[in-house]
């Protein structure tokens, strides 16, 4: 009767012990984790006992209760094997040599995601910064799409555009290599996904709007522009009567072409004589104006309305009284009011209500 294949060993806790028992990384892997996920053993207890990093254990023990036995191999649950720098086939670092040398500033891990993308394998971005730096020459000898402004078709940019995307790209990568505007990647993406093939045309850049100024509008601007002492305000104002209703901005813009076409002329202003200043002192306190405002909403204690009462000299313009009283405070106070000097008038301006 042949023996035990096997021979038997002692159950040990020892970490050194089960290293050098078991047979694969994935073995080792699952050994580590074993009192975490079996016993609810800490991160941090099982990492002072085996001397392995509290973090990488957290992390392997969730990933071990999300996707099982499969998170202990190399192919993750989030998209594809994490490849070493030995086993990338030659097409795979010839990718990630030539996506290094036509955009210089793209991230390792975006180039990752170029090649997971295209190969279904994902090298790890230590790997791809070592390769793209002392991997094979690159192939390309020249640019694959010329700057946005360069290329002549609108179509053909946008095809760049797309097709860049498609192979992983980020937004921020497109742009910086097409030379252009990262509103104009997302806009480009935009109508592809929402017309498609049609998107790639060029959108006529005329106003969507329903445009206000008919011939019959021009038309009736021409006969009021026949009278010179009319503006573009008082165009304006004639139109609103007539149940039109344009802007002066608009009317300005329609008379001034009228003006060119039709050869009117602009409209005639006037000179005015300068007015004097009603009252103007000639000296000292001979004049005195008084302006008086009723207030209904103010911050005083009292909350009835007050009489703003603000009396000016008129030679220097300068505030001789001012105070603020209700009705029946401003009766009593008045004939009690003091002044160092009287005027020869006092003119009141008026009562303002507010």
């Amino acid at each position: 009767m042949p023996g035990p294949k096997r021979h038997r060993r002692e159950r040990t806790e020892e970490w050194a012990n089960i290293q050098q028992w078991t047979l694969w990384p994935e073995q080792e892997l699952y050994e580590a984790i074993r009192p975490l996920v079996l016993f609810h053993e800490t991160a941090g207890e099982r990492a002072k006992a085996i001397d392995v990093p509290q973090r990488t254990l957290a992390r392997k023990a969730d990933e071990f209760e999300r996707s099982g036995m499969a998170s202990l191999f190399a192919a993750g649950s989030q998209g594809g094997a994490r490849e070493t720098g030995k086993t990338l086939p030659p097409e795979i670092r010839q990718l990630i040599v030539d996506l290094h040398a036509e955009m210089s500033s793209m991230s390792w891990r975006e180039i990752a995601e170029v090649c997971y993308i295209r190969y279904g394998r994902r090298p790890d971005h230590k790997n791809i910064k070592r390769i793209a730096t002392s991997g094979p020459a690159p192939s390309l000898s020249a640019r694959r799409y010329q700057p946005w402004h360069q290329i002549p078709d609108p179509a053909e940019r946008k095809l760049a555009v797309i097709r860049l995307h498609a192979e992983g790209w980020s937004i921020t990568s497109i742009a910086e290599y097409l030379q252009t505007t990262r509103p104009t990647i997302y806009e480009t993406l935009r109508r592809w996904a929402e017309e498609g093939v049609a998107g790639l045309d060029a959108k006529p850049k005329t106003n969507k709007g329903v445009r206000k100024v008919t011939l019959h509008v021009r038309n009736e601007i021409r006969k009021l522009q026949e009278n010179p002492l009319l503006g573009e305000y008082r165009v304006h104002t004639a139109l609103l009567r007539m149940g039109i209703e344009v802007s002066p901005a608009t009317c300005g813009r329609i008379m001034a072409a009228n003006r060119q076409v039709y050869g009117l002329d602009k409209p005639k202003h006037e000179g005015r004589a300068k007015l004097e200043m009603p009252f103007k002192a000639e000296r000292r306190h001979q004049y005195w104006s008084a302006d008086v405002r009723y207030i209904e909403e103010h911050l005083l204690p009292d909350p009835r309305p007050v009489y703003v009462i603000t009396i000016f000299e008129n030679f220097s313009r300068s505030v001789t009284r001012n105070s603020s009283r209700t009705l029946s405070e401003a009766k009593e106070e008045m004939p009690l009011v003091r002044f160092r000097s009287s005027p020869r008038d006092l003119m009141a301006t008026g009562v303002a209500f507010g």
